[in-house]
């Protein structure tokens, strides 16, 4: 969970499979350059960043966003959860333009709010570029969360990731993996507080549906029942979302 005390947060917000969870999206066009997308989804585990939110079980998540032609975008999402009173609510914005043919650069911040829990927010700065090298998309970026904010006290937390995608010739079939490592001022996970997440699994589309299904995992200690305690140990995780 991203919460526990503040000892633990930063190190939890850091480590805890992207910096937003990812989520089907139905284009709408609002004429004068805007663009609506939206989404529903069934989750079997919310994981982020390895790391269960939903104490290893169900959750429903959903999201909507608005973006402009020029690259400027604004959205919101939200997951129940296994603690705060059980609901997260992440609201997001940045500005995404090509920088060079075939690469795209983002930069934005995400505000994670959990309503009914006092001095439990926290702002998260993030930078990415994605491209496609061949048949495959790829996608790096970094996500830092300063100290001095109610949730973290001094502590602070940077995660650094890469997600590559390969769409299977004549199907509805992708195939996906994802890495990252989490640092934080905060010892929990591993030595240091560092974390290493990773995920592996297979995705596919049919008109406004989207499924997929993957192996999420972390290098957390497992002594003591640890891993297993915050969820991150190895889980297959089922997703079923549609778009509007």
């Amino acid at each position: 969970m991203k919460i526990l005390s503040r000892a633990c947060f930063g190190m939890l917000l850091a480590a805890s499979a992207m910096s937003t969870p990812a989520f089907a999206q139905e284009e709408e066009d609002a004429g004068d350059g805007i663009t609506i997308t939206g989404s529903a989804t069934v989750v079997s585990d919310y994981r982020f960043r390895g790391f269960s939110q939903s104490n290893e079980e169900a959750a429903i998540q959903g999201g909507f966003g608005i973006s402009h032609d020029s690259g400027l975008y604004v959205g919101t999402w939200g997951s129940s959860i296994g603690f705060a009173d059980g609901t997260e609510i992440d609201v997001f914005g940045g500005y995404s333009t090509e920088v060079v043919p075939g690469l795209t650069a983002d930069i934005g911040a995400t505000l994670y709010l959990y309503p009914g829990t006092s001095n439990s927010s926290i702002v998260e700065p993030y930078f990415s570029v994605k491209g496609a090298l061949g048949p495959a998309s790829l996608k790096a970026g970094v996500a830092w969360a300063p100290g001095g904010q109610d949730s973290l006290g001094d502590d602070s937390a940077v995660y650094f990731y890469t997600d590559a995608g390969v769409a299977i010739p004549s199907t509805p079939f992708s195939l996906n993996g994802h890495i990252g490592y989490a640092k934080s001022d905060s010892f929990l996970g591993g030595a240091d507080g560092e974390v290493i997440d990773y995920s592996i699994g297979v995705s596919a589309s049919y008109k406004m549906l989207t499924g997929s299904v993957a192996y999420v995992n972390t290098d957390a200690p497992k002594a003591l029942g640890y891993k297993e305690s915050v969820g991150a140990d190895g889980a297959v995780v089922f997703t079923l979302g549609v778009s509007f």
